[in-house]
């Protein structure tokens, strides 16, 4: 039986209708203690601003991707004021065997490992242990001989300067990722077995670090933003800094203080039954399982093999798996100004500087969209007309390759997130922004 048939046969239109019956009613709004951000109950959507009729309009915009073949499932949490006000499940975690999405379901959120891994460093940074001027060399030897390949240089030149800790967090330090680059140096990694983090590799962290910095930079460091492996290399200098291995001083130091139990390189045999799996387009309008590996042009991804236990390389910028309701406490503990239940991660000022332009003299990218810049670790919103969207200015926040996305604005005291797995092209998050501000109504 073809994916087609499967995804329309008895057992999924059924698992829909009772799905569609239960959307009739306001979702799932935090009574359950898992879900709450603060000791105290949730309070109803219209006492904290939003319109019940309005979260309607939301939940219905997701489940038009379920029916339009566009998603198989997807998870959306809104917290406000320290509470979550909604949280709502749509669709399916695995379409084939109609097993329906729950709001604790596992996802890969591959690049918002990324702000996760930039408190890290600024946790060691508040202890005094690094400063951001350091250089990585300090920390990792083999990047005291960068080399630079720009343009259509024929040989690369030294660099005229030693990448600094800054420079990894922005993304200015001249490194980039094998899938997004098609000239000499992308090829350079591809040929050298530089991992991207989203598939499986026998290597540990450091060596796989050693293996990058042999390969020549894009560009001068400081000099240019290129979205990149910055902050693989930054977990090697949590382990390096503060002695631990890099996945165990995140699980010691951030996910149990902030209670995050879902949130892990690894997902044990126990919780596998709760992973989302990962979907592809079919070439004919829907979706399909993607394979693993898979390739997509200069993108191989694993979504299985590599999260699963033995694995010995744990990527800063790609690897975890974690849960909406997870997710929302690390990004009420920012949005607190580094603060969540009693666990002080980080001062309001390191917050602060972590959420301000550190790419504002390097004009627009790609990648963040007009009308935002990069600060450390997250994509800020500098002009919130160029964005053309609804939001705030000083809305910060990042996405991950397999669709998911979430933000903090700290105007609107808002934690949004979304969770959906689909590569290449999800069109979720675009319409999910829109749909969270218009459900604000004061």
């Amino acid at each position: 039986m073809d994916l087609k048939s499967r995804y329309d046969g008895p057992p999924v239109k059924e698992a829909r209708m009772t799905m569609l019956r239960s959307s009739l009613r306001v979702v799932l709004l935090v009574a359950l203690a898992g879900y709450a951000l603060s000791a105290q109950q949730a309070p109803a959507p219209a006492s904290a601003g939003l319109s019940t009729g309005r979260l309607e309009r939301l939940h219905a915009g997701m489940q038009g991707f379920i029916d339009r073949k566009q998603a198989g499932g997807i998870v959306t949490l809104i917290a406000r004021d320290g509470k979550v006000i909604d949280v709502h499940a749509s669709g399916f975690q695995d379409v084939a065997s109609a097993t329906p999405m729950k709001t604790d379901s596992l996802f890969r959120i591959a690049s918002m490992t990324k702000p996760i891994t930039s408190v890290a460093l600024m946790m060691l940074y508040e202890e005094g242990k690094l400063l951001l001027t350091d250089p990585v060399s300090k920390f990792i030897p083999a990047f005291k001989s960068s080399r630079v390949l720009e343009g259509a240089a024929a040989e690369p030149v030294a660099a005229r300067r030693g990448i600094n800790l800054r420079d990894l967090l922005s993304h200015r330090a001249g490194l980039t990722y094998g899938f997004l680059n098609g000239g000499a140096v992308g090829g350079g990694y591809r040929k050298n077995g530089v991992t991207d983090g989203l598939t499986s590799t026998t290597m540990t962290l450091a060596e796989a670090i050693d293996k990058l910095a042999a390969e020549p930079l894009v560009s001068q460091p400081g000099a240019a933003w290129n979205y990149s492996l910055s902050t693989d290399v930054l977990g090697r200098v949590v382990e390096v800094a503060s002695g631990q291995p890099f996945q165990v001083f995140l699980r010691e130091r951030i996910f149990k203080p902030l209670r995050m139990a879902d949130t892990d390189f690894v997902v044990p045999q126990a919780k596998w039954s709760r992973l989302t799996t990962v979907y592809s387009p079919d070439g004919a309008g829907g979706i399909r399982p993607m394979a693993d590996p898979e390739s997509f042009g200069n993108t191989v991804m694993s979504p299985i093999a590599s999260y699963r236990e033995g694995k010995t390389y744990f990527s800063g910028g790609a690897g975890l798996v974690s849960t909406a309701a997870d997710y929302a406490r690390f990004a009420q503990m920012l949005l607190n100004g580094g603060s969540l239940d009693g666990a002080q991660l980080l001062s309001p000022k390191t917050i602060e500087l972590m959420t301000a332009s550190h790419t504002a003299d390097l004009g627009p990218s790609g990648l963040t969209g007009p009308g935002a810049q990069f600060g450390l670790g997250f994509r800020i919103v500098t002009d919130v007309a160029a964005t053309q969207t609804l939001g705030s200015n000083g809305l910060y926040g990042w996405s991950g390759i397999y669709g998911t996305v979430f933000w903090v604005d700290p105007k609107e005291r808002l934690v949004a997130i979304m969770m959906v797995q689909r590569y290449p092209g999800s069109p979720v998050a675009s319409a999910f922004q829109p749909l969270v501000y218009q459900s604000l109504v004061r």
